[in-house]
């Protein structure tokens, strides 16, 4: 995927978004994005290589790294982004959804049809659940990879001496090494706090949504009843010359020319 493929793609998903949505799709793709491609992929570029252990052995080095490090930290990032970021992209395809069937109930019903949305792009209706159960879906995927990244990495700290002990083929405890582990200790922090960062936003995202629907749903429930319990005139049809009798409030006054 190139960069205009990719400005296209999040310039549709910030203009279907509300103001936290935005906020969080700057965050993603400056502090995490821009992050990852530029510093990140550099820092962990050949890790198994600078993994240097104090033996000799052959396969022991390897599987003492695939030991301690069963999945790449960079890679699992890379699955991160494509996991949080998809969500977003399922709100386009609703609203490309709903375009194509106006556009489609348009060729068959004429122009001048009623609309069958308003605004295809308006969170109403399906669209408001597409949009509510993407955040949703993407605070899940936040949690469990903090989990899985917390769990893999001692609590995200890199040490800088590892044993592997009673791994076959290594024939003893053996002593290994990893490379600049005071940079990925740095980079796997700043990744953490973008990631907690995008979890507070999609939850005041969340918040946001539900709030501005109920306040929607009771405004309505007060027009409602405004209108029931609105005054109204009263109609009383009186014959003068064969013309109705109109009064405020439904009172009924007599004509004066018709007293006698």
């Amino acid at each position: 995927m190139d960069w205009k493929t990719l400005q296209s793609l999040l310039s549709g998903v910030n203009k279907y978004s509300t103001a936290f949505g935005r906020i969080w799709l700057s965050v993603v793709f400056v502090f995490r994005v821009l992050v990852y491609v530029v510093a990140a992929e550099r820092v962990w570029g050949d890790e198994q290589k600078d993994f240097d252990c104090n033996t000799r052995q052959p396969g022991c080095t390897n599987v003492c790294y695939d030991h301690f490090f069963p999945i790449s930290n960079i890679r699992l990032w890379a699955l991160q982004l494509i996991f949080v970021t998809c969500p977003s992209l399922l709100v386009i395809m609703h609203v490309a959804y709903r375009e194509e069937r106006e556009r489609r109930h348009r060729q068959k019903h004429g122009d001048k049809c009623a609309r069958l949305y308003d605004n295809a792009g308006k969170k109403h209706g399906g669209l408001w659940w597409t949009y509510l159960l993407s955040l949703f879906f993407k605070f899940i995927v936040e949690i469990v990879f903090l989990y899985i990244l917390h769990t893999l990495w001692y609590g995200f700290s890199f040490p800088r001496l590892v044993q592997c002990a009673g791994v076959s083929p290594c024939p003893n405890t053996v002593d290994c090494y990893i490379a600049r582990p005071t940079e990925k200790k740095v980079f796997t922090y700043f990744m953490v706090g973008a990631s907690a960062i995008c979890i507070i936003l999609t939850i005041c995202e969340i918040c946001y949504l539900i709030c501005q629907r109920i306040s929607r749903i009771v405004c309505r429930v007060k027009r409602k009843g405004a209108a029931l319990h609105s005054p109204s005139s009263s109609f009383v049809p009186r014959p003068n010359n064969g013309v109705p009798i109109l009064k405020p409030g439904g009172r009924l006054t007599r004509n004066a020319g018709l007293r006698k």
